[in-house]
């Protein structure tokens, strides 16, 4: 696929590993996807990362501060591309979500919003300027998919759908309703219900899925470099195999080996 110069409102443009442990995490990563890696001084001994692919950025990662490490978990934050990001903040909040920063600009790079939806899921929202997002989709080794796990997903589509302009489709998939939410015509993201079977302290989240060519391999690699498996290696009849894996630092991924030809190496 052609590199990514912009990203169109409503569709996801960047991703952020937020961890405990830059140095670890770093090694983790880099090894597990092949990635490089270019190491921004943005203070003291503190670096902002971008992951790259063949030299392009497709995702980022910091060190958290230690009084925010020790209330938060390590985590992958999502965000998505608006066209207006203080507009967002003004409709975000009549619709019941919880300003948590911004909005506000990231030097020349762009501007951002932190918030959580009324569902209880935390994300950004990203008005790119100088740095407009991933600059690799449809390949291996990139973020591929989004999915959205919920308590409540009539209040969460409702949210998303009247901030974002999404539409939402409803499909049977293994005895649950799965919802697609679709931007420009496309599927950008899914949704799940989070059932009485999953453990009580798990928060509603924003999970991303990497796509990898051989789920297995991946999960095994992970696993050699120090990571968890949280959901083994399992197939999706026509979506392919995938795994929710724990890294060394308490972050939670998934990678996912695609049924679909729409994935380059």
């Amino acid at each position: 696929m052609s590199k990514v110069i912009n990203h169109p409102h409503g569709t996801f443009c960047w991703s952020e590993l937020c961890t405990h442990d830059w140095a670890k995490g770093k090694a983790f990563y880099t090894s597990l996807f092949s990635w490089g890696c270019d190491d921004q001084l943005i203070g003291d001994d503190i670096y902002y990362t971008m992951l790259q692919k063949q030299g392009d950025d497709i995702a980022a990662m910091y060190e958290m501060p230690q009084q925010q490490q020790d209330e938060t978990p390590s985590h992958w934050l999502t965000y998505i591309a608006v066209k207006n990001v203080d507009e967002c903040a003004l409709r975000a909040k009549e619709l019941g979500a919880e300003i948590i920063a911004g909005p506000h600009d990231v030097m020349d790079a762009g501007r951002m919003l932190l918030l959580k939806e009324p569902g209880g899921a935390t994300f950004a929202l990203w008005q790119g300027n100088q740095h407009q997002g991933c600059k690799r989709l449809g390949e291996l080794n990139t973020p591929y998919w989004h999915e959205l796990a919920t308590r409540n997903s009539e209040k969460s589509r409702e949210f998303y759908c009247q901030l974002l302009g999404w539409k939402s489709e409803v499909k049977a998939m293994q005895g649950m309703d799965y919802v697609l939410f679709i931007a420009n015509g496309q599927p950008v993201a899914g949704m799940i219900e989070m059932t009485d079977e999953w453990p009580a302290d798990t928060p509603p989240h924003w999970m991303i899925y990497f796509a990898v060519e051989h789920c297995d391999t991946a999960v095994n690699r992970a696993v050699e470099l120090g990571g968890q498996v949280c959901v083994p290696a399992t197939d999706i009849p026509e979506v392919g195999r995938f795994s929710v894996i724990l890294d060394p630092q308490g972050a939670v991924f998934s990678v996912l080996q695609s049924a679909m030809d729409d994935v380059k190496s």
